[in-house]
């Protein structure tokens, strides 16, 4: 009796699960098998006869079986397909076309549709735009496509570039506009200021130069400084055809070989940049610097005209500084501008030391390619004291814009960093008191109690410390009002200082001018913030996307196969570890399987980004290891590689 109770029951609940549906995304491993991850974190195991049916990514409804005593669940219903139009290479096998699409979990060769009369001969390797017409969940036996348009053959050494710029829809070429229909306002007042000796430092090759300086020495104690930008919206008026085009641009987008300007190249490196010998139009901020390196409450902005006396780059003006190499400056004036611009720098850095925040640097790298777009070298990019010179004049102007904004305004376009949230100050507090540092999280979170944490944590050689912490902090962001930026530890801060190559410091630009010639402003709205952070995120993504495929392309050309290099761990995951070649700044991941005594002794501890194996630390992010390259996969652009030794 019993028995058959129990044989009714396990019926009743297979009958149950069998009229049970679910909606879920699809998580595909190869065609062998795969789940189903519904909204209630369920994963409902998919077999492989029915995981053929299905692309990675895909939205189903499925309904739940048992067989066996096991639970599966069979697709019944495409609900959204994770492909719709998208970017892939051509694949020919036999007299068949395929398209493989470019993600990294998608593995499907779907067959193609195409016009002869379009596209002419189609070669194994090229790429395109593709249009997913044809679903096996839809009752079709096969995936199909149609193309859409031709991007890059597989040989264009500007591969990388087109199919990324492509993906994101970014418009490299500039929207054509009459230059004519630019006129210059003539009619309000600028102090005529040629005869000072403003001077330029940048990189040797920027043509987009914003800012100029001109620094003099008021008495034994006193610094004057007037930081000179470049005023195009003295020619651009608000919602002009040029104006609509810079604020849907947004910013001037830098990647490794080219840049994608915000303004026209006629006039982001011909008439709005700071060319010396040239009389320029400029929007200028005079401040007085003491002794002790701070900033005079008295900042006056002013319109005013004028004339580089020299354009410099980085490298010849710390050379120079450092007593390095045969180059000097053309003449006495430059000389006196350098000097005491570099003694300025030097007050602001110890001031910033003491009352603010300076973050130690980080190596940068820099890929240099061929007039083919071919790469030749990565080098590390070291920031020298010319660097942190400009930095500290734009620092003060940027500064003093925000106090200025907000005395007379009350709103701008402010970058903002409120440094930790209450929940999080717990767990730093937390951490700290393991080493002996005793800060309460009330503290923390406020302005001073950060900068105070920071100025602690950067007198440490213990990196590890760092990483962890910073995992608790929020992420820097803009606000139409002002709020503090505890990353660099001001009550305020913003930017005015980029405006041919930002939109937001053309929007400063105009309330800065606003309140000089008493016109009225408007707030900013709230849409052109979340425009600009969207945007901003999407530049990050498409430089980072680029770089990583130069690095497989860098690494490929050289066989880095079995290469030996050191790298930095800034990630510890389930699966493996991420890290950072020094040398040339490519990430690479390590896999789990990988580590070369793996076994089901590992544990990872993602929470404190430790790996341990046998209850011991073997890994920690920040940790600096040898690795060994073993696989360069194109597919997914992911280097892969081991462990060497540890160091």
């Amino acid at each position: 009796m019993l028995q058959k109770k129990n044989f009714l029951l396990q019926l009743k609940n297979k009958l149950v699960l069998e009229d049970q549906k679910v909606i879920g995304i699809v998580e595909k491993h190869d065609n062998r098998f795969g789940f189903l991850k519904s909204k209630f974190k369920i994963n409902y195991f998919i077999p492989s006869k029915y995981i053929k049916k299905v692309i990675n990514g895909d939205k189903i409804l499925v309904k739940i079986c048992v067989k066996k005593n096991k639970k599966f669940a069979q697709p019944l219903i495409l609900i959204k397909s994770f492909l719709d139009i998208f970017i892939g290479t051509i694949i020919k096998i036999g007299l068949k076309i395929f398209i493989q699409p470019h993600y990294p979990f998608l593995k499907e060769l779907i067959i193609c549709h195409f016009d002869n009369q379009n596209f002419g001969v189609i070669k194994k390797g090229d790429w395109f735009f593709a249009k997913l017409i044809q679903h096996k969940l839809d009752n079709y036996k096969d995936f199909n496509a149609k193309l859409i348009k031709f991007i890059s053959s597989k040989n264009d050494n500007l591969l990388p570039w087109k199919v990324i710029l492509t993906y994101y829809n970014v418009k490299v070429f500039f929207p054509k506009f009459n230059i004519n229909n630019l006129n210059f306002n003539k009619n309000i007042f600028r102090k005529d200021l040629t005869d000072l000796t403003f001077i330029t430092i940048d990189n040797d090759s920027t043509k987009d130069i914003d800012d100029a300086i001109f620094v003099e020495k008021i008495d034994n104690q006193n610094i004057k400084i007037i930081i000179a930008i470049s005023d195009p919206t003295s020619y651009i008026n608000p919602d002009s055809d040029l104006d609509i085009i810079a604020s849907n641009r947004l910013f001037t987008n830098y990647l490794p070989g080219f840049d994608i300007p915000m303004l026209p190249k006629i006039l982001s490196e011909d008439m709005f940049s700071l060319h010396p010998n040239l009389k320029k139009p400029v929007l200028a901020c005079e401040v007085i610097i003491d002794q002790y390196g701070n900033i005079s409450k008295k900042i006056n902005f002013f319109l005013a005209f004028i004339k580089s006396y020299a354009k410099l780059n980085y490298n010849n003006v710390s050379n120079w500084i450092n007593g390095i190499g045969i180059w000097k400056p053309d003449n006495n004036k430059i000389i006196n501008q350098i000097n005491l611009l570099y003694k300025l720098c030097n007050r602001r850095i110890l001031w910033r030391k003491k009352n603010a925040l300076i973050f130690k640097d980080t190596l940068e790298y820099k890929f240099h390619l061929s007039d083919n777009y071919d790469i030749i070298k990565i080098s590390v990019e070291y920031r020298n004291i010319a660097h942190k010179m400009i930095e500290e004049a734009m620092i003060i102007a940027n500064v003093s814009a925000a106090n200025f904004l907000s005395k007379h305004l009350g709103f701008g376009i402010y970058n903002i960093h409120l440094g930790f949230n209450t929940v999080n100050a717990k767990h730093v507090s937390l951490i700290l008191k393991k080493y002996d540092i005793n800060i309460h999280y009330k503290k923390i979170i406020t302005l001073m109690g950060f900068c105070e944490l920071y100025r602690v944590l950067n007198s440490f050689s213990n990196n590890y410390i760092n990483y962890r912490i910073r995992r608790y902090q929020s992420l820097g962001t803009i606000s139409t009002i002002p709020k503090p930026h505890f990353a660099l530890g001001f009550n305020q801060y913003l930017t005015w200082t980029s405006p041919i190559r930002k939109y937001s410091d053309m929007i400063n630009h105009r309330l800065l001018k606003n309140i000089i010639l008493g016109y009225p402003s408007k707030k900013p709205n709230n849409n052109i913030i979340s425009k600009i952070i969207n945007c901003k995120r999407r530049h990050q993504t498409i430089k980072k996307n680029i770089t990583n495929w130069l690095y497989i392309k860098f690494f490929k050309k050289n066989n880095y196969f079995n290469k030996i290099f050191i790298a930095n761990i800034f990630d510890i995951l389930n699966s493996g570890i991420k890290a950072r070649l020094l040398i040339n700044g490519a990430n690479i991941f390590i896999p789990i399987t990988y580590m070369y005594h793996y076994n089901k002794n590992f544990i990872c501890d993602r929470k404190n980004g430790i790996l341990y194996f046998k209850d011991k630390i073997l890994y920690r992010i920040s940790d600096v290891i040898k690795v060994i390259i073993l696989n360069i996969n194109t597919h997914e652009n992911i280097i892969i590689a081991k462990p060497y030794i540890k160091l």
